[in-house]
């Protein structure tokens, strides 16, 4: 066989491994295609199912009061069995007592009346003899000191003392209804309480009297 003869099996062979190089690419690019159409299928047809969360909802919880019962009143006592051969025997009253309606009856003795408690006598303002002052207003300011401390302020003035002249023309709580102070109100009392009153009387009786008096500080010049 010559040179070319011997060459021309190889030829071919190169010729059909190109071939067969290009069928292999070609299938295996089909099944590419193929398998990557089945799998955007796959996706296509497949859903996602989202799970919905279970809501838990949180219920107050009231709290309740315990109602404390009072306890049972206890049981009364059983009564106590009667034997039956006690037998009471019956009482008889004697009704034919006679009655003397005639004869005193004995009466407790009445209660004693209650101590009336002693009034107080009225006290009048106006009666038909007024209280008059033995010695008249000389008494007064013979028994009237003026203060000194009311002497050296300059305070002068009248004070104007109401009392009560008892049965027997004594003075009965004096006090002071119009005051200059300095010391003046407390001597025109003091001065008040030394001297006496003819009592007042009204229909011929020694009365209580109720009596103002005023007094005057007026210093020498």
């Amino acid at each position: 066989m010559s040179l070319l003869e011997r060459k021309k099996p190889k030829v071919d062979l190169q010729r059909y491994y190109m071939i067969n190089l290009q069928i292999g690419f070609i299938v295996t690019l089909v099944l590419l295609i193929t398998l990557f159409r089945i799998n955007l299928q796959a996706r296509g047809e497949f859903e996602i199912i989202e799970e919905e969360q279970e809501i838990i909802e949180m219920e107050e919880i009231i709290q309740t009061e315990q109602e404390i019962t009072p306890p049972p009143p206890p049981r009364p006592p059983s009564p106590e069995p009667v034997p039956d051969d006690e037998i009471i025997e019956d009482q008889f009253f004697d009704l034919d007592t006679e009655i003397d309606l005639d004869a005193p009856m004995d009466m407790p003795p009445p209660p004693p009346p209650p101590d009336d408690e002693e009034e107080e006598p009225e006290v009048f303002t106006i009666v038909e003899d007024m209280p008059e002052l033995i010695g008249g207003m000389q008494a007064i300011y013979e028994h009237l000191r003026y203060p000194e401390i009311a002497r050296k302020a300059g305070i002068e003035g009248r004070v104007v003392v109401q009392f009560i002249i008892d049965e027997e023309g004594n003075v009965v709580d004096p006090v002071v209804v119009r005051g200059i102070g300095g010391g003046c109100d407390e001597a025109a009392i003091e001065a008040v309480r030394q001297v006496r009153f003819t009592p007042g009387r009204q229909r011929g009786r020694a009365v209580r009297v109720r009596y103002s008096l005023p007094i005057t500080f007026r210093l020498s010049q």
